[in-house]
């Protein structure tokens, strides 16, 4: 089943966010727009380099409104020594979701049941509470954080102007299409 426009479930968990641990569920990704990004663990390899990319990226999202909660099988705890002993972890300024049970995991249905991890799962969640966007890649895939900015605004523009709606390639400020019968045939 499509997870699109489906409501996220609910969840309780710890984050390592600005040199604290603190309470985030599922309330806290309403409201506001929401990245929800699962990566595999704390300490290896693709990890950091989308994580270092996501936090080059985060005043921009931040400017759209946007949270980014990043989420692995790991704890809070490790999230602060990795956070701690990492240059590119350290700059990170969103936060770091832990979720050992793998119960945030399952309910994205992201969790890899023979490894305890998650995979490279993406999720864009509207103030509502529902997913916009979903973009799940294999282990060894990196994801860019200039595309998914690209595409939290195409999800923001849509939602914004009913009846229009964003082409591939679209961009800020780009032309948009308003689908009609007059379309049909003609792009």
């Amino acid at each position: 089943m499509s997870q699109i426009n489906q409501q996220i479930k609910p969840f309780k968990a710890t984050a390592f966010h600005n040199g604290k641990f603190v309470p985030v569920s599922d309330e806290s990704l309403k409201g506001q727009w929401s990245v929800v990004f699962f990566y595999p663990a704390d300490f290896t390899f693709v990890c950091p380099t989308e994580l270092g990319d996501l936090a080059d990226n985060y005043t921009e999202f931040q400017r759209l409104g946007v949270e980014i909660y990043a989420v692995s099988t790991d704890t809070h705890f490790t999230h602060k020594a990795w956070h701690d002993s990492s240059e590119t972890i350290g700059k990170i300024r969103y936060p770091m979701v832990g979720d050992p049970t793998g119960t945030i995991a399952r309910n994205f249905d992201v969790m890899i049941e023979s490894e305890g991890l998650a995979d490279r799962g993406t999720f864009v969640i509207d103030p509502q509470g529902k997913i916009q966007i979903v973009e799940i890649t294999a282990g060894g895939i990196g994801r860019d954080a200039s595309e998914l900015l690209r595409k939290v605004k195409a999800a923001q523009y849509v939602a914004n102007h009913p009846g229009e709606v964003c082409p591939a390639k679209w961009k800020e400020g780009d032309a948009t299409l308003a689908p009609s019968l007059d379309l049909v045939g003609k792009i």
